[in-house]
């Protein structure tokens, strides 16, 4: 399965793509780069790809989930509630397609900050090369 590795400010997530069109898409237009916006405990930024949303798009999510907002062309990572979240859950302001799992803790993108620099790329894991 292929892996991506997004820097966010001082954090590296390793993520592995699920097999769904938005991840296929993303995977076309890797590399890339933005910048964080924050919203509770979300990251969200801007990306070059475009999307329908898919048939099991939510808006309650689980940590680790990597999500992608249609309408915003936007890859958001919920760590915890937003200020639309009822209790602990992690609900996103939108329906979204999940097209990837973090295998590193999203907890730590609670140090990313408004502004930060972010960049996707293709991770080439040194423990699985060919």
């Amino acid at each position: 399965m292929e892996k991506l590795i997004l820097r966010i400010g001082p954090i590296s997530l390793i993520a592995e793509l699920l097999d769904t069109p938005t991840a296929k898409e993303i995977l076309k237009h890797v590399p890339f780069t933005s910048i964080v916006n924050t919203w509770g405990d979300e990251v969200y930024f801007d990306t070059p790809i475009s999307a329908s949303k898919e048939f099991d798009a939510k808006d309650i999510i689980e940590a680790g989930e990597l999500a992608f907002w249609v309408e915003g062309s936007c890859i958001a990572i919920g760590f915890g509630p937003t200020p639309v979240s009822q209790g602990n859950e992690i609900r996103l302001a939108a329906q979204t397609n999940i097209w990837g799992q973090s295998l590193t803790d999203v907890k730590l993108l609670s140090k990313a900050k408004d502004g930060d620099l972010v960049s996707v790329e293709i991770y080439d894991d040194p423990l699985h090369s060919d």
